[in-house]
């Protein structure tokens, strides 16, 4: 949509207030969004290693499908991927199991990683790109949108504690065999948020567990000309994959996590500044 008189969305203005006040606050990981009350996901409403004859169809059919829709957002211009960088340093680690960190910051951002990976990820003999999503998007979403969400790769968390278990089960197995997962270390999804925001530890103790490196990947983002049907520029990203960081054989686990988020956080702070030319800074009042 190339008009510039879109009346802008307002539960984007009520979200965009919300971010500022809950960055002055320190609230980092919190979620900004209004989503439902979520639906606890008990053990034997998931799958997470596609055990079942029925999953593993479901999975093969959806990711066709999924493929085409995010060449189509490409295609007719709804994602904007300006550039690609460092594509080198995913390539230094495909052979192995890999977790891979992305700043979240809109429901398109694991599409343009998707996109990015496609030469190495979708071919014959090729491994599939898996992502640990929030328990709400797995459970409450009926009908067609849900059952994409369901078969196309996703780990939902759980705020189950049986649950749970099977999910640190199944991402070390997972990785060991050579898949890789994308995690957002901030946790929830900030809409056009482009500062890098304080990392979980969540991510690096899945890498520290299996022993596989993580790859920091951070979007950036530029206004283009045209504005999108919520009244804001629709955005043009630059995908940049940084150095990956391994776990140090001589420290303990905790030690490890402690210094991979750190090490990751650095890493998206410099991307950060080199490409938008400003010091990394926050309104926090503390």
């Amino acid at each position: 949509m190339s008009t510039q008189n879109v009346e802008k969305d307002k539960s984007r203005l009520i979200v965009l207030e919300r971010i500022a006040e809950y960055e002055k606050k320190g609230w980092f990981s919190k979620d900004v969004e209004d989503d439902p009350p979520t639906i606890p996901l008990t053990p034997d409403k998931v799958d997470y290693l596609n055990k079942k004859l029925k999953n593993k169809i479901a999975t093969f059919f959806v990711n066709i499908v999924a493929v085409r829709f995010i060449k189509n957002l490409v295609k007719t211009g709804q994602m904007v991927i300006k550039d690609i960088k460092g594509i080198e340093n995913y390539e230094a680690v495909q052979d192995k199991g890999l977790i891979i960190t992305c700043n979240h910051f809109n429901a398109f951002d694991n599409f343009c990683v998707h996109y990015a990976l496609f030469p190495y990820l979708y071919k014959i003999g090729g491994r599939r790109l898996y992502k640990v999503i929030r328990e709400g998007n797995f459970t409450n979403f009926p009908g067609l949108y849900g059952f994409f969400f369901r078969h196309c790769n996703t780990l939902p968390l759980s705020a189950n504690f049986s649950t749970m278990k099977l999910f640190l089960s199944a991402m070390k197995t997972l990785l060991v065999r050579g898949e890789k997962v994308l995690v957002y270390a901030e946790q929830g999804m900030w809409w056009n948020y482009r500062k890098p925001r304080p990392l979980t530890s969540g991510a690096f103790k899945f890498a520290v567990e299996a022993n596989v490196p993580v790859l920091p990947a951070f979007i950036t983002m530029e206004d283009t000309d045209k504005i999108g049907p919520d009244g804001f520029p629709i955005q043009a990203y630059t995908l940049n994959f940084l150095p990956a960081i391994f776990p140090d054989p001589n420290k303990s686990a905790k030690e490890n996590a402690e210094e991979m988020k750190n090490k990751n956080y650095e890493a998206w702070k410099k991307c950060y500044e080199d490409f938008y030319k400003i010091p990394l800074t926050y309104t926090t009042e503390k």
